[in-house]
């Protein structure tokens, strides 16, 4: 599998690399995501992300890194342990990343990431958010940060976020080597275009996409699009009518076209698969050693997606394809 360099960290990653969420209990059992994660690195996958906060995917990863002897590289994120999590709280910073060493049976982290900083009503991180004339970015996370990485404890710091603009002035302090964005960079959704991707371009950083297939939504055809569900904006059941039509006439599965789209970008490092079993990951990994899309292709996409340019207001951040949608939230 070909690698590309991770901004300014240097670090040639796998142009696919392995998401945690479904290698955990989330995906299956233990066997399932063994048997995943070995299938992911015998086929040259070199980078695995995870986070606290993806059920017991640190301890599943851990469990099996004693089996491989190829050099990996891993990433975990602060947030969401110890319970109750006090992001404000040196100690219960330290308590988490290490319990992320002890599940990983490390002893160093390659990138270490603030989970979702760009979301305040998740992770309370910046006390001076709000403070008219304060750095809004100066918290005891980036101390914590900074003194892990004079230990050696982590090498890389990042940002794993899922907003388009709201992480962007974070992006720009300078402080962080790699920023995952998830969400927000795929065939139909492409707001990452407009801030994310230039900041980080702009700042030297490491670009990891997540969500290729946007959890699911992505993955296959749904019977929605063609019955018109509730919560389905024409002009979205409009675009992805012509998506499907799209893969037709190439003949090519939906979770390529996706893959492949993500590796088209030069600027992009790398692209987590959200695969929980060994065949999905054989797949996948096929997918992107099939290489970048052609120009033609990539310029009938780009205009698929601008049927949609942004979401529709009250459009579900997760679309419900195939499970009961209740509406949404209520405040």
């Amino acid at each position: 599998m070909k690698t590309r360099v991770l901004g300014r960290t240097g670090l040639e990653v796998s142009e696919l690399a392995l998401g945690g969420l479904f290698v955990s209990s989330v995906g299956g059992e233990f066997e399932q995501g063994r048997r995943a994660i070995l299938k992911a690195v015998e086929l040259g996958v070199n980078y695995i992300d995870t986070a606290p906060g993806y059920a017991n995917s640190e301890a599943v990863i851990g469990q099996v890194l004693p089996e491989i002897e190829q050099p990996l590289i891993l990433s975990t994120k602060l947030g969401g342990r110890p319970q109750p999590f006090k992001p404000q709280d040196r100690d219960s910073l330290m308590a988490s990343i290490e319990e992320s060493l002890r599940l990983l049976g490390r002893d160093r982290i390659d990138i270490l990431m603030i989970h979702e900083p760009d979301r305040p009503g998740q992770y309370d991180w910046w006390p001076n958010l709000n403070q008219p004339g304060a750095d809004a970015y100066v918290a005891p996370v980036i101390e914590v940060l900074e003194d892990l990485k004079r230990q050696g404890i982590i090498h890389y710091t990042g940002l794993g976020g899922t907003s388009a603009y709201e992480i962007v002035p974070i992006m720009k302090t300078g402080k962080f080597d790699v920023v995952l964005t998830a969400f927000n960079y795929s065939l139909l959704w492409r707001e990452a275009e407009i801030a994310v991707l230039p900041t980080a371009k702009e700042m030297d950083m490491g670009v990891v996409i997540g969500s290729p297939l946007q959890q699911g939504a992505l993955a296959r055809r749904y019977e929605e699009v063609a019955t018109g569900a509730r919560w389905l904006s024409p002009p979205r059941q409009a675009q992805f009518q012509a998506l499907y039509a799209f893969a037709d006439e190439l003949n090519m599965p939906l979770p390529e076209l996706a893959l492949r789209f993500v590796i088209s970008n030069p600027d992009v490092g790398c692209v987590l698969m959200g695969a929980r079993s060994e065949q999905e990951v054989i797949q996948n990994v096929a997918a992107v050693e099939a290489g970048p899309l052609s120009a033609d292709v990539l310029q009938r996409l780009g205009e698929i997606a601008a049927l949609v340019p942004f979401r529709p207001f009250e459009e579900p951040f997760g679309m419900p394809f195939g499970r009961a949608y209740r509406g949404p939230a209520v405040a």
